[in-house]
């Protein structure tokens, strides 16, 4: 049994407690939150996954130096524009014998960082990772099988994690690839969006599967040209979870893209969805990155023209589907 602090009471961070706890492990969680503390601690629900029940023995508290005291690993899981300034908010409570394993899946847009850089930053000395993989938080929560990968520089942080969370319904792999796991989960996000649009657009599964595959192929470039392996952007932290992105109605980047797709504007999406859109708030990043590592990337650019420069999707689809004839 391990003490588990997990950062952010979301989904995602909702959904790994429950696991973890019904898996043997001591929970605490932290929120900012006090309906969702007091939800939790009383009801013992989260708002945002209405099957599933959080077990008595998780402990949900705004203090981080209540939640970091006694972990063994801490899990952190707010969306991406928050993680350097909650990172900054706990970092004095981190003991170096710690892990933290970043959860959350995109940049942050001021510096064009991906998230393990902002951890190497904000918390030197500290053992770090990444866990990601096509996880839905409403499937892992009610006992879904998944398969999830764990990514780290440190060997004993991979094997140590994989084998603590390991079980019948959770199954993890192991990578010493930390930059192609990251980018993977940040990228497909912004697939997705794109896929969702083709749906809202009601362009069928023809042009959904060349969207997808070809977006793959616009992860892999950027990815291996910022440090990631290709074979990783092939594996369940890229392919894996474009699938599961792109094609679930659990998917809040699909159904943001969705959304866009039949009209809505950015404003309206947002409020429809009710929760981070991390595809959204990352667009303008994977844009910058591709101008700045001079990768073609047409898909990214046409959905950040969709959302910037006023381009409409049908329009976007046109000029794509008019691109100059390339050999695959």
């Amino acid at each position: 049994m391990k003490n588990i602090a997990i950062i952010g009471s979301g989904s995602w961070g909702a959904a790994l407690g429950i696991y973890l706890a019904n898996n043997g492990h001591k929970v605490k969680m932290w929120s900012f939150d006090e309906d969702e503390k007091n939800l939790i601690n009383n009801k013992r629900k989260c708002v945002f996954l209405p099957k599933a029940r959080i077990p008595d023995g998780v402990i949900c508290s705004s203090s981080f130096e209540e939640v970091l005291e006694e972990a063994d690993i801490i899990l952190h899981v707010t969306p991406s524009k928050f993680v350097r300034s909650t990172i900054k908010k706990y970092k004095g409570f981190v003991k170096p014998n710690q892990i933290v394993l970043m959860c959350s899946k995109g940049f942050e847009a001021e510096t064009e960082y991906t998230l393990d850089q902002v951890m190497e930053e904000e918390l030197p000395g500290i053992k770090t990772g990444i866990l990601s993989g096509p996880s839905h938080a409403e499937e892992v929560s009610i006992g879904v099988p998944t398969l999830l990968v764990v990514a780290s520089k440190h060997e004993d942080v991979r094997e140590m994690v994989s084998e603590e969370f390991k079980s019948n319904t959770l199954r993890l792999y192991t990578s010493e690839d930390v930059k192609g796991v990251e980018l993977g989960g940040a990228l497909k996000n912004i697939i997705a969006f794109c896929a969702g649009i083709a749906v809202g657009l009601n362009l069928g599964d023809n042009t959904f599967a060349a969207l997808a595959t070809r977006g793959l192929v616009e992860i892999d470039r950027l990815g291996t040209a910022m440090g990631g392996q290709s074979k990783t952007f092939y594996g369940l932290t890229g392919l894996g979870d474009l699938i599961v992105t792109c094609g679930s109605v659990h998917s809040r980047n699909r159904k943001a893209g969705e959304l866009i797709g039949r009209g809505y504007t950015i404003e309206e999406t947002r409020k429809q969805v009710g929760m981070t859109i991390e595809s959204v708030d990352n667009i303008d990043v994977a844009y910058k990155l591709a101008k700045k590592y001079n990768i073609e990337m047409p898909i990214v650019e046409k959905v950040y023209e969709v959302l910037y420069k006023g381009l409409s999707p049908k329009d976007a689809v046109n000029i794509l589907m008019t691109r100059e004839q390339k050999s695959e």
